[in-house]
């Protein structure tokens, strides 16, 4: 997958030497920030039938936000049985469609600002993503 940068966020691949440190310091001051990629891919489950694991990239945005994706070229069908709607994504979009929600989430559950801070930074891209009306009809 590659990382992309639209209007003026830009996003960038985490290096795999730095892949170990990336939760902590995302979201090491945010409460139980540990479960946060456990509950991506429970996200992922939900939203994808044909997702059954495997490697994710990490990417970090140049406005403080980050997010992950699966590491795939492959498109992904996509429906929110919260919602009823369907969408088929590029990997990347279905990352950050996931992670939105995942953030969301995060954020009622916890209470924390910083999660809130997180969800919007990854927001403001999401909103220039070139599948963005995908990506906004899945989180709805």
């Amino acid at each position: 997958m590659n990382c992309s940068s639209y209007r003026f966020i830009q996003s960038s691949l985490v290096p795999d030497k730095f892949r170990p440190h990336f939760w902590q310091q995302q979201f090491g001051q945010i409460p139980q920030w540990m479960t946060l990629e456990t509950l991506a891919f429970s996200w992922m489950s939900r939203l994808c039938k044909q997702y059954n694991g495997g490697i994710w990239c990490f990417c970090i945005l140049s406005n403080g936000g980050a997010y992950i994706a699966p590491d795939s070229e492959q498109s992904w069908s996509v429906y929110n049985k919260l919602n009823g709607n369907s969408a088929e994504m590029s990997s990347e979009a279905v990352g950050i469609a996931v992670c939105l929600m995942n953030w969301s989430h995060h954020a009622c559950r916890t209470g924390s600002s910083a999660m809130s801070e997180h969800f919007y930074r990854l927001r403001e891209f999401a909103l220039s993503h070139p599948e963005s009306i995908a990506i906004m009809r899945i989180i709805d």
